[in-house]
């Protein structure tokens, strides 16, 4: 299967059925320990945009890789709007986020959590 039919097929499933993360409001029971969520503003419809994602906190930063790098809606709403939250262990924290594109995603994914990152790896 190609990239272009993987993204096509995960993007048709994840825009038809809400994420069970997504669902839940921030602190309900039973919610995964260390999910991580970033937040971001629809840019056409101006609406809070959550999505789960993983990546690590270094310092004051948070640095993540998208799986389909500009392609990814979250990437399109930072480029409207640079900024967002993001929900770590449970408190939200807010910030201003700056793409990379030229930063070498697989120097990155070294430094980046193994099972979070393993969908971008297998994208790259």
């Amino acid at each position: 299967m190609s990239a272009t039919s993987r993204r096509r097929s995960h993007t048709s499933a994840s825009s038809t059925r809400p994420s069970r993360w997504t669902r839940r409001s921030p602190g309900t029971p039973g919610e995964p320990r260390g999910a991580t969520l970033l937040e971001t503003i629809g840019r056409t419809s101006g609406l809070p945009r959550r999505t789960p994602l993983g990546g690590r906190r270094v310092g004051q930063e948070f640095w993540l890789l998208s799986e389909y790098g500009e392609k990814s809606q979250y990437i399109r709403n930072i480029k409207a709007d640079p900024k967002v939250r993001v929900r770590v262990n449970g408190r939200w924290h807010h910030g201003t986020a700056h793409l990379l594109p030229e930063d070498d995603a697989r120097a990155r994914l070294k430094s980046l959590p193994r099972m979070n990152s393993a969908a971008v790896r297998a994208a790259t």
